[in-house]
């Protein structure tokens, strides 16, 4: 008899001949366009690296209370994140055990079951089966409602608040998978003390390919041409629109921060600074407080955030993603997961986040700026969303997908300085290294078949030179 008890696991229903899809080398800088275009790269994608990694599921704010619950994607499985009786958060699949209909078919709610539309399963918030209609007439009793409860997650926890979930088991713990990178990204959003996650996630699909959307987070070198009508109508500071000092942070597995960053003299600088007086300095006009601030970008970050974040982590005011999709905006105010629905779509979500502490009136402000910046809204997202789904397209071409993208930009040219904390990092100009890092690490997730190769195969933080 076969075993239908409750269980999730990266290897289930992989195909016998999956070796043999072909995963470039990425070591020359050059990306083979195969990668946004085979279908049997995708699906290896959801196998080996959506139902292994950790993914983020939801923020506590948004599930304060039992029977609180979320529905959001490890790949294309859609789960439900619920807060129980007993106060803890479960990730459970979306899909009823008899066959297979959505559960829930709402983004949020309150409730005290799961009743499936379809033939009345009913599950508890522990994901526990707990009635079946005709259970005695029908089934004549022949039915173990002990193994048939709604498949959970394999595992789940939370790092600073922010719950994230993995469907393998053997997965390392949440927080040896962020390793100090991905830790660094998180802590970036809790600088102004705890935060809360507002209703409404911003959603809308883009004809590209996931990792094209993924890895434009760290390019800093299209900003002045793909938004350049941002900044002639004011929107975005033109002289931060392309710093030239920028900072790069790779972590292991795969995650990596990149973009502007507080030089060594500027964080000496803020350092003499008590909180109030940071404060204070944010809170004057724009040309005064050029004058007098060490930096341009505001706000300062409060002391704590050194030691949180580390001497190198605090001085970078780049994006951090946490692999495999998990953008962390410049101010730690907005989430963006680039879900894959295909080779050749992503569905973008948005969350807006917020200190704990915001006035109604900073709410306001910040709301405004957000939803002009990225999101269905965005001046910005917008003339991204083009540009991705142009070069997804092109790379279905049976000639145009001959050609890979260059991604050699400065490769060789910079060097990887450890801190005396054992930070690392790279102090640079415009660059590449991140986006290379992201599909090199790709690849490892992409060879290795399991969790126990990949700790033994992945290539550790670089040093030297890169």
């Amino acid at each position: 008899m076969l075993d239908h008890g409750n269980r999730t696991g990266p290897n289930d229903g992989a195909s016998a001949h999956e070796d043999e899809v072909p995963i470039p080398d990425f070591s020359d800088g050059l990306v083979d366009r195969s990668i946004y275009s085979d279908p049997r790269i995708y699906r290896r994608e959801l196998q080996r690296i959506f139902a292994r990694a950790w993914n983020f599921m939801c923020h506590e704010s948004q599930i304060p209370n039992p029977g609180d619950y979320f529905t959001t994607y490890i790949g294309e499985d859609q789960v439900i994140v619920v807060r129980g009786e007993d106060g803890l958060v479960r990730v459970l699949l979306n899909t009823c055990r008899h066959r297979g209909n959505a559960l829930c078919r709402a983004e949020l709610g309150h409730t005290k079951t799961f009743v499936c539309s379809y033939h009345g399963w009913t599950y508890g918030l522990d994901g526990a089966l707990i009635g079946i209609p005709g259970k005695k007439d029908f089934y004549r009793d022949d039915v173990d409602l002990g193994k048939w409860g709604l498949v959970p997650a394999a595992q789940v926890d939370h790092y600073g608040g922010f719950y994230f979930a993995t469907l393998d088991p053997g997965a390392p713990s949440l927080f040896d998978y962020l390793g100090d990178v991905g830790r660094v990204g998180i802590e970036s959003m809790l600088t102004q003390g705890e935060v809360v996650v507002l209703d409404g996630v911003q959603k809308n699909v883009i004809d590209c390919n996931w990792k094209i959307a993924v890895d434009n987070l760290f390019d800093w070198y299209h900003v002045k041409v793909s938004h350049s009508s941002a900044s002639r109508v004011g929107f975005l500071n033109q002289r931060m629109m392309m710093p030239m000092s920028q900072m790069v942070m790779l972590g292991e597995l795969g995650h990596a921060i990149g973009g502007p960053m507080i030089s060594q003299e500027q964080q000496a600088k803020i350092d003499l600074l008590s909180d109030e007086e940071r404060r204070t300095l944010d809170g004057l006009p724009d040309a005064e407080r050029a004058a007098r601030a060490p930096v341009e970008r505001r706000p300062l970050r409060p002391v704590a955030a050194k030691a949180a974040m580390g001497p190198v982590g605090v001085r970078s005011t780049g994006h951090p993603n946490i692999f495999p999709n998990l953008w962390i905006s410049t101010r730690g105010m907005q989430l963006s997961l680039r879900l894959p629905r295909g080779i050749g779509q992503t569905e973008v979500w948005w969350f807006t986040v917020m200190p704990k502490s915001f006035t109604a009136e900073q709410r306001r402000v910040a709301r405004k700026f957000i939803t002009h910046s990225f999101g269905p809204a965005g001046l910005l997202e917008q003339d991204d969303g083009e540009n991705w789904s142009q070069s997804t397209l092109s790379s279905r071409g049976v000639a145009s997908r001959r050609y890979p993208h260059n991604m050699r930009m400065a490769l060789g040219q910079d060097e990887v300085l450890v801190d005396p904390s054992g930070q690392k990092r790279v102090e640079t100009r415009v660059n590449e290294h991140a986006q290379r890092w992201t599909y090199k690490c790709w690849g490892e997730w992409m060879r290795a078949r399991d969790w126990q190769e990949l700790l033994a195969t992945r290539s550790v933080s670089p040093v030297g030179r890169i």
